[in-house]
């Protein structure tokens, strides 16, 4: 019994490293899959952003309204319809999350991307473009250098999953309240604990996406997980753009005709 024992023992350690490494193969092309939509994803908000801030489609979001202090650029009826719109495209995608398919899914994020690139092209009329590269340079190592920690890291920070929550949704309430307000100081705190969470958003998700996959590998089939990473993506997606933003708030060089 004790040499049959001794000489199962090398087959089936060998049969559970097999399979933790083809798990360990799919969690990798699972990562690059999700990067991949997601880098996509921002290329093709940055394509169409620059496009509606230097092309004719400028007219169309935008119009040149009088002021006291001269003529300022304000969004035209399309130009709202374009910040509000990112917001639908959540809700659909969130709660048709069961409902869509892969194609669906995929079609209704790069909807999604476009039209957050619209919604964003007041800051190449903002803000010079050296300060706009910039800031896209140093929110890309922050968001790579927070990932890659988060991915790796031994600590759990999915019990942090309701403190941040509870930030977040205490942002949304604080950017309401400051758009009556108008108080100074309220907005520097506010972009400051912006950045700390989708720092640590950041950091949760990378973690969230390693931690969760063996769990839907084992039995979803590659249509579920094609559609699962582009919702992955969409999250990496947001954290990116919402750091990128308020890093902006702080180190945005405006344009001197501002």
């Amino acid at each position: 019994m004790s040499f049959s024992h001794d000489y199962r023992s090398p087959t089936a350690a060998a049969g559970l490293n097999a399979q933790a490494g083809a798990l360990d193969a799919g969690l990798r092309a699972y990562m690059l899959r999700v990067y991949n939509w997601m880098a996509s994803g921002l290329l093709l908000t940055g394509i169409v952003a620059y496009a509606v801030a230097f092309t004719g489609l400028r007219n169309l979001f935008f119009h040149l309204t009088p002021t006291a202090g001269g003529l300022a650029l304000r969004p035209t009826l399309l130009g709202d319809l374009a910040m509000i719109a990112p917001l639908g495209f959540v809700l659909v995608m969130s709660f048709g999350v069961n409902r869509l398919s892969r194609q669906g899914a995929q079609g209704l994020f790069w909807a999604f991307c476009a039209t957050m690139g619209a919604s964003m092209a007041s800051i190449f009329l903002v803000y010079t473009g050296v300060s706009v590269v910039r800031v896209f340079l140093v929110t890309a190592c922050t968001f790579g250098a927070t990932s890659l920690w988060g991915y790796t890291t031994k600590a759990n920070l999915l019990k942090f999953s309701s403190f941040l929550m509870m930030g977040l949704f205490g942002l949304v309430i604080a950017g309401l309240v400051n758009i009556f307000l108008k108080s100074s100081a309220v907005y520097f705190v506010y972009s400051i604990i912006g950045v700390f969470i989708f720092t640590a958003f950041s950091a949760f998700d990378a973690q969230r996406i390693r931690v969760t996959y063996p769990q839907f590998a084992a039995y979803e089939g590659p249509e579920e997980a094609a559609k699962r990473s582009v919702y992955d993506a969409l999250s990496l997606y947001l954290n990116f753009i919402n750091l990128f933003q308020f890093l902006l708030q702080f180190m945005g060089v405006r344009n001197s005709n501002d």
